[in-house]
């Protein structure tokens, strides 16, 4: 896991898939975190414009850019509908922040050759 932390850190890109404008969720602090530390960050919430000053996606679909990591901060029943979407989209560096993995979600990124990083926090790396 250590490995696959470093090469997912060494991108540049990262999608955050249940970022909010909300300063005491987590959802905000890795937006934060991940933009203070020179990321291109592309924050994903169909139910917000803007987050940290960044313009926010309605979906993974809707962002100009290929991203290298799609980071959930999702319910478990969320992440697994989205990872559909990374599917399609050939997404397949997938950081599930702990609370948002599931056994299904596992099994899809195992099936579909995703990439996983879990129970680890990307802040913490």
């Amino acid at each position: 896991m250590q490995e696959l932390v470093k090469e997912f850190m060494s991108q540049k890109k990262f999608a955050v898939v249940g970022a909010t404008d909300n300063s005491q969720k987590y959802g905000n602090q890795i937006v934060k975190n991940l933009k203070g530390r020179g990321y291109e960050v592309y924050p994903v919430n169909p139910g917000l414009k803007k987050v940290e000053g960044l313009v926010c996606y309605s979906n993974l679909a809707d962002i100009p850019a290929k991203v290298d990591v799609v980071d959930f901060v999702v319910p478990p029943r969320v992440t697994e509908e989205i990872l559909k979407q990374c599917k399609e989209l050939g997404l397949d560096r997938i950081w599930l922040q702990p609370g948002s993995e599931s056994e299904a979600a596992m099994a899809f990124c195992r099936e579909n050759n995703m990439k996983v990083v879990h129970s680890v926090c990307v802040m913490m790396s």
